[in-house]
C-alpha cells in the first residue's frame, strides 16, 4: 500500500488526464489502468463548463483521488496561488508542485520548487513535487516535509524512458519518503524497470494517451507496475560473470 501523507493507495500507477481523444477515452483508460489517483492541470479545468462537458464529470471521485498540479507555473508565487485555488475548487489538500524553469525542456526550476514547497507545506498541503533527478534536491524536499518526491526519468512527454538509473537508485537510498518516477516513461518495460529499482510508484500520461490503443496500453502499464513491484520485493538473483548450470550434476543417472 502506498501512503502519501494521510492518503493511502493500493495502485502504484498514477495517470494523467491530458492528450486523450475524448474524455470518454480518458475515463476508459483510467479504468483499465486500475489507477486510484489522477493528476489534473488546474489551469486547464473549465469550472464553468456545462454538466457532462467538464473533465471532472469523467473522473469518479469515489474511486479515484484527484492530484491537482500547478502545470504552467513559472514562479513559486504562481504555484502557491494555483494550489490554493485547487484546494478551494476540488476540496483536496493534495498538490503536485510544478515550477518550470525552461520553456524548451520543461525541466523544473529547483530553487522555485523548493520555495513553493516550503510555503505549501507550511499551509497544510500534502505536497508532491515534480523535480529533477538530483539526490541532494530530493533530500532537501524531504527535509521541508514533502510527502513524496517525483524525479523525472526523462523530459516530459519524450517517451525516452529511464535515462539515469544510477541517480534514481541513489535517490531511493537517500530519502525515506515515497519516490514516484515522473515524466519520460515510454513503455511498460520502463515502468517495470523503475519499480524494480525500488520506486514506490510511477506517474505517466502520454505513454498511454499517445499509444495506438490507449486502453490496451493502460492495462499493460497496470500489469507492468504490479510485476515490477513484486519483483523488487522478491529480490533478483545475483549476477555472475560465468555460466552456472541450472541442473545440478550430483545424482545423475550413470
Amino acid at each position: 500500500m502506498l501512503k502519501l501523507g494521510d492518503h493511502t493507495l493500493n495502485s502504484r500507477l498514477v495517470v494523467g488526464t491530458g492528450r486523450y481523444a475524448s474524455f470518454a477515452q480518458m475515463q476508459a483508460c483510467h479504468e483499465a489502468s486500475g489507477t486510484e489517483m489522477v493528476t489534473v492541470a488546474v489551469r486547464r479545468v473549465d469550472l464553468a463548463a456545462a454538466a457532462g462537458e467538464s473533465i471532472m464529470d469523467f473522473i469518479d471521485r469515489d474511486k479515484i483521488k484527484l492530484l491537482p498540479n500547478t502545470s504552467g507555473c513559472y514562479t513559486p508565487e504562481d504555484a502557491v496561488m494555483t494550489a490554493q485555488l485547487a484546494r478551494e475548487a476540488f476540496g483536496t489538500d493534495l498538490v503536485k508542485v510544478e515550477v518550470i524553469g525552461c520553456d524548451r525542456t520543461l525541466f523544473p526550476d529547483a530553487e522555485g520548487t523548493l520555495e513553493a514547497c516550503r510555503q505549501l507545506v507550511a499551509d497544510g498541503f500534502t505536497v508532491l513535487p515534480y523535480c529533477g533527478d538530483d539526490p541532494v534536491l530530493c533530500q532537501r524536499l524531504e527535509d521541508l516535509g514533502c510527502a513524496a518526491v517525483m524525479p523525472l526519468a526523462a523530459p516530459i512527454g519524450s517517451g525516452l524512458g529511464l535515462r539515469d538509473t544510477t541517480r534514481l537508485q541513489i535517490i531511493r537510498e537517500l530519502v525515506e519518503i515515497p519516490v514516484i518516477v515522473d515524466a519520460g516513461i515510454g513503455t511498460p518495460s520502463d515502468a517495470v524497470k523503475a519499480m524494480e529499482l525500488g520506486a514506490d510508484a510511477v506517474l505517466l500520461n502520454t505513454a498511454i494517451a499517445a499509444a495506438g490503443d490507449p486502453v490496451a496500453m493502460a492495462r499493460a502499464f497496470k500489469l507492468a507496475v504490479e510485476a515490477g513491484r513484486v519483483a523488487h520485493e522478491a529480490g533478483r538473483m545475483p549476477m555472475k560473470l560465468y555460466a552456472t548450470a541450472s541442473s545440478p550434476l550430483d545424482g545423475r543417472i550413470a
